[in-house]
């Protein structure tokens, strides 16, 4: 085999429900079809079809059978394989440790830190490699954060220490998020990711989402467990990682999907045609454990979403896992408001309702019994959620850190007057 087609394949590891070494699950190769284009393809190894704790990889497209499974779509990488990937930030931290930026996407796979989002982990060899020990620590979180400034202005680092410090900036996890700059690291509670602010931000943006994953859990949501660290003046957020359960040996591994997988969607906001609240809602009825509940969740997350004029809703800052066997809506995360000039009309990124994006009460209500509501019990969250977002997000802000003038600058994203105005006929 030629070093060329050696890197068009690996083998695909995942770690089984209350299990923390990796077995092997498949077999996955890129390749390109006659037309040249992106041909994905994977197949379920005999010994892991025949283990009786065996699990699919996830339940859209790749379900446990003995066939072998093809991908044109995403460049021909299925679904939940691209989200253990490396986000825009894991890239670039990659890119830097390769020195290189012509890598393929199964390159991305490999050189991304075993410790990524989710239970799947890739690899070379047939036979996975013993669970990872070493996290960086919080202790570390000042050279982490320095490190991640000089990747930001795209500095060159000192020659000595460069390959030390962009591998533990390396150990990062797949969040389901965005192109912000993070870590993973790990202190007695477990393991976090460790986002750091932008030099660009408009306001301290790493208070401002620590205080509306608080306000979402004042408002009936299920919302990721965070924290603010200060480390030589700069507020560094941890978010605790909801996909890792800390055991005497080990960490056990949720298996997690995200929005974009479950609606076989693109992940280019210029080709949103399936990026929708409804429709992931019908969507998770096939597969979760409890519909209703998480049909409920979801609406409420749009609600919240619709009223602190949260714009960066994509589907991928939506996740499934599953610890064990069976699949439920992950916490929220990646909630972030965005003030925007217009009073009048703001949307969201996914589709919310008959009018499309708006996010307006109107349109929040016209498809409520896609969520599994009456009309009176949708009424009912909203109502709830505006009353308590108008008594408590200036409270809660301001208790978390946030400073009056951030509180000043994000005013106008809660409760925008286009929210509440009737839709015309």
């Amino acid at each position: 085999m030629t070093s060329e087609e050696q890197r068009s394949e690996c083998f695909v590891y995942i770690t089984l429900p209350s299990e923390t070494a990796s077995v092997t699950a498949g077999r996955f190769v890129l390749s390109e079809d006659r037309y040249g284009n992106s041909l994905g393809q994977f197949v379920y190894g005999r010994s892991y079809l025949s283990n009786e704790n065996k699990v699919e990889l996830d339940p859209i497209e790749l379900k446990i059978s003995s066939e072998t499974y093809s991908a044109t779509r995403l460049q021909g990488v299925f679904g939940a394989l691209r989200d253990a990937s490396p986000d825009y930030w894991g890239r670039r931290v990659i890119q830097k440790h390769a020195e290189r930026s012509d890598l393929s996407e199964i390159d991305y796979l490999l050189e991304s830190p075993d410790d990524r989002a989710g239970a799947l982990s890739f690899g070379r060899n047939q036979q996975p490699p013993a669970p990872k020990k070493k996290f960086n620590q919080t202790l570390q979180l000042a050279n982490l954060q320095s490190t991640a400034e000089s990747l930001i202005k795209d500095e060159v680092l000192e020659t000595n220490h460069a390959v030390i410090q962009v591998k533990e900036l390396i150990a990062l996890g797949t969040s389901m998020g965005g192109a912000r700059p993070k870590a993973v690291v790990e202190d007695e509670l477990g393991l976090w990711i460790a986002k750091f602010n932008h030099p660009n931000d408009r306001w301290n943006v790493n208070r401002v989402e620590h205080a509306m994953l608080e306000l979402a859990r004042q408002c009936g949501i299920s919302a990721a467990i965070s924290r603010i660290e200060n480390v030589a003046g700069k507020d560094i957020l941890l978010v605790k990682r909801f996909d890792r359960e800390r055991s005497s040996r080990g960490y056990y591994r949720a298996r997690m999907v995200s929005g974009l997988t479950i609606l076989r969607a693109e992940d280019s906001a210029l080709r949103r045609d399936r990026w929708s609240y409804v429709h992931l809602s019908e969507e998770l009825r096939r597969v979760v454990s409890d519909p209703k509940k998480d049909a409920h969740e979801l609406y409420r997350r749009m609600c919240f979403n619709a009223l602190i004029s949260n714009t960066d809703d994509h589907p991928r800052n939506h996740a499934l896992i599953a610890m064990d066997k069976k699949w439920h809506l992950s916490p929220a995360y990646d909630l972030t408001p965005s003030p925007a000039p217009s009073l009048e009309h703001r949307d969201l990124a996914m589709e919310c309702g008959d009018q499309g994006r708006f996010a307006n009460i109107d349109n929040l209500l016209s498809q409520h019994g896609r969520f599994l509501l009456e009309r009176n019990e949708a009424e009912k969250i909203i109502r709830d959620m505006i009353e308590r977002i108008t008594a408590l997000w200036f409270s809660v802000i301001r208790a978390q850190g946030v400073t009056e003038k951030d509180a000043d600058r994000i005013k106008s994203a809660f409760l925008y007057p286009g929210f509440f105005r009737k839709i015309s006929d």
